[in-house]
């Protein structure tokens, strides 16, 4: 059984207790249950109190497939990984992602991650700036608002096939992330 940094998050943020969840995962028989059985059942199970509940549902259903064995930290459930590196800022959701935009366009290291031209699109709750990355993976780059006005961006690679490869995408994306960061 792997253990999940995810569990505390979990329990603080469901007011379960992690014993609680694996009686309930039990109950439903969720060894046998695929990725999105397990969600759907605890979504199902989650009163209306909690927020972003689809949220803690998929939360709750990482930390029970890293507990049984089924997967490993940064695992999706098609066997292959993703990684996410994050960074706050002081500039508008609008703004970050232009700068982010132009940014990506002159940055090698960037380019060397991704194979086609992005495609840039966005709602009042995030600008997304997608690209199709190396050997099949994905790359998505997001600006979100914060309360305060200002706005995070958060790099995802997605579908690196060994954690050795994400270990590596991630700590690439970190270091173009803060050459960015640094610039601004």
């Amino acid at each position: 059984m792997a253990t999940s940094s995810r569990i505390q998050a979990v329990e603080r943020a469901t007011g379960r207790s992690w014993a609680d969840w694996l009686d309930l995962l039990t109950r439903v028989g969720a060894p046998d249950l695929t990725h999105h059985e397990i969600a759907t059942a605890v979504l199902l199970d989650l009163d209306g109190t909690i927020e972003n509940p689809a949220w803690w549902a998929q939360s709750v259903t990482v930390a029970y497939e890293q507990h049984i064995g089924r997967r490993i930290p940064g695992q999706r459930p098609d066997g292959t990984f993703q990684t996410s590196v994050s960074r706050s800022t002081t500039l508008g959701m609008e703004p970050l992602m232009s700068a982010w935009t132009g940014y990506a366009a002159a940055n090698e290291a960037v380019r060397a991650l991704v194979a086609a031209d992005p495609r840039v699109s966005g709602t009042q709750n995030r600008i997304t700036w997608r690209a199709t990355g190396n050997d099949g993976e994905s790359v998505v780059v997001i600006s979100e608002p914060k309360k305060n006005g200002s706005a995070s961006l958060v790099v995802q690679h997605l579908g690196s096939p060994t954690p050795e490869r994400n270990d590596e995408v991630r700590d690439r994306w970190r270091a173009i992330v803060a050459d960015f960061a640094d610039g601004l």
